[in-house]
């Protein structure tokens, strides 16, 4: 894993006091949910996609690198990737995401040491 997967690109658009809850999250082929919960820490940033009834209520962990475009005027965010990854993604796992360097791990492997694209 890498600190960058954890960390949001600067052309993203994602400013540090903004609270992304409730925003749209959408992926190259349409939206697969809305921001539950967000970090903006520093080597931490993560946002936490309820997939609602399109895949039976799972929630994942998306580290900061996936996103590529925060829109604050419509409340969306853009993530890199398909539909069919989230629907793979490993399931969100709240005791778990903040302080065990496997499971962050897991979710980076998923997604792309570097993020999409790297």
């Amino acid at each position: 894993m890498t600190e960058d997967m954890w960390n949001h690109a600067p052309t993203a658009g994602h400013t540090p006091d903004a609270d992304l809850t409730g925003y749209a999250v959408e992926t190259s082929d349409g939206r697969v949910g809305k921001v539950d919960q967000h970090s903006s820490d520093i080597g931490s940033q993560y946002i936490v996609v309820d997939t609602g009834v399109w895949i039976f209520g799972k929630k994942v962990l998306l580290p900061a690198a996936t996103i590529t475009a925060v829109d604050h005027e419509s409340r969306t965010i853009r993530f890199a990737s398909s539909k069919e990854q989230i629907k793979n993604a490993p399931e969100f796992d709240k005791d778990r995401h903040l302080g065990d360097p496997a499971y962050r791990d897991q979710i980076s492997g998923h997604y792309g040491t570097g993020g999409p694209g790297h």
